[in-house]
């Protein structure tokens, strides 16, 4: 029997980086053309959000908790638990979130000033991952697309809850959680996977986003 430290992360995966992928192209598969769509959307709030509409705050946070419930639903508890048991858990941290989301957009403001961070992150969840993936080779269908898979929408919320200033602190303080949680798991999920790149992206967005809000704490909260 071998000792444990002779054991590497890749050891721990449950699945093949075939299977992985393949997971991702049949997902994607189903869901065309729902992909140009959503992203068209997310185009039109984000340009509402760069203009200061009104609307935009309450309008964002709840297409974003949509976004989290269908990731739970359709990508979690449908796709990602018949390969990795610890799915089901995933959908019931993402679905919580969406609910923090949808109870948040109520009294919600936007932060002043939104720093250039969060709109890099979301710009990178919605543009950026889907594109690194064919960049490093990936096939279209394989990619993953903001508001409908874990990470790329992972990375964008970042940059849109760094936005936001919720009417309760604690909210402020707990909506947090699942996303920098997810962004561990999913780093380590593609690192096990032999991606080094994509999987320093989000480690690297929470680190980003961290320090933006610990600037913003104090001011952006009253």
């Amino acid at each position: 029997m071998s000792e444990w430290w002779t054991y590497g992360l890749a050891d721990f995966l449950l699945f093949s980086p075939r299977t992985y992928a393949r997971l991702f192209a049949l997902y994607n598969e189903a869901l065309w053309p729902a992909q140009p769509l959503v992203a068209l959307g997310w185009l039109a709030l984000f340009a509402a959000l760069w203009r200061k509409a009104r609307w935009a705050p309450p309008a964002v946070l709840l297409a974003l908790a949509l976004a989290w419930g269908w990731v739970a639903w359709a990508f979690h508890l449908q796709r990602y638990a018949t390969i990795n048991w610890a799915a089901p858990w995933f959908a019931a941290a993402f679905g919580a979130q969406a609910l923090l989301l949808a109870l948040a957009a109520r009294g919600v403001r936007r932060a002043e000033p939104v720093p250039a961070v969060a709109w890099w992150l979301l710009g990178a969840g919605g543009l950026g991952l889907p594109l690194l993936g064919p960049a490093l080779g990936q096939p279209w269908i394989e990619t993953e697309g903001f508001g409908l898979t874990p990470d790329a929408t992972v990375l964008g919320s970042l940059g849109v809850l760094r936005m936001f200033v919720p009417a309760y602190r604690l909210v402020w303080r707990i909506w947090w959680l699942v996303p920098l949680s997810w962004s561990i798991v999913g780093s380590l999920t593609l690192w096990a996977l032999g991606e080094p790149l994509r999987a320093l992206l989000l480690p690297l967005a929470s680190i980003l986003v961290a320090i933006a809000h610990w600037q913003c704490r104090y001011k952006c909260a009253h």
